[in-house]
C-alpha cells in the first residue's frame, strides 16, 4: 500500500477495526518515511459464481438447487439432512477454491454423484437417474452394473 502523501511503499498499522456491519476492516496507518497517517478499508471480495446450464443459458450458482434435489434423492433413506447440507457446501468450497466465475452444471452434477455414491448407493441412483437422463431400463442397469462393478 503506497502513501498517499509521498508514495513510500512501507506503512505500519496503528489501529485496526471492524466496520457496524462486519464486512469490512477499518485499517489506521502510518507512513513509515513520513510519518502522515491515513485510513485504509478491507473487504473480502464477492465474486458471483454462475453455472451453465446444458442449453448455454447462465444462472447465479444456487446452493439450494443442489440441497433440494438431495432431498429429493434421499428421501426415505438413511441420509441425514446434515449429510445433505455437507455435501452441498463441499461442492461451493470446492467451486469457489478453483476462482472460477463460470462451472458447468454437468460438473456440479458429477460433484454430486461422486459424493453421494459414498453415502447411499440407492441415493445415488436416484439422483444420476434424473441427472443423466435415463432413457429406458438398459441405461438405468448400466449403471447399477457399473457400481457394482465399482
Amino acid at each position: 500500500m503506497k502513501c498517499p502523501f509521498c508514495s513510500y511503499n512501507e506503512s505500519k498499522v496503528v489501529d485496526s477495526r471492524s466496520t457496524d456491519d462486519n464486512t469490512t476492516i477499518r485499517r489506521r496507518r502510518e507512513c513509515s518515511n513520513c510519518g502522515k497517517r491515513y485510513t485504509t478499508y478491507e473487504k473480502i471480495e464477492d465474486i458471483p459464481m454462475l453455472v451453465i446450464k446444458k442449453d448455454s443459458t447462465r444462472e447465479n450458482f444456487n446452493k439450494e438447487k443442489i440441497i433440494n434435489g438431495l432431498i429429493i434423492a434421499c428421501q426415505k433413506r438413511p441420509v441425514s439432512r446434515k449429510q445433505i447440507e455437507e455435501i452441498a457446501e463441499e461442492i461451493e468450497k470446492r467451486i469457489s477454491n478453483k476462482m472460477i466465475t463460470e462451472i458447468q452444471s454437468q460438473k456440479i452434477g458429477e460433484m454430486v454423484m461422486e459424493m453421494l455414491k459414498n453415502i447411499d448407493e440407492i441415493s445415488y441412483v436416484r439422483f444420476a437417474s434424473v441427472y443423466r437422463q435415463f432413457k429406458d431400463i438398459n441405461t438405468f442397469m448400466e449403471e447399477i452394473n457399473s457400481l457394482i462393478k465399482e
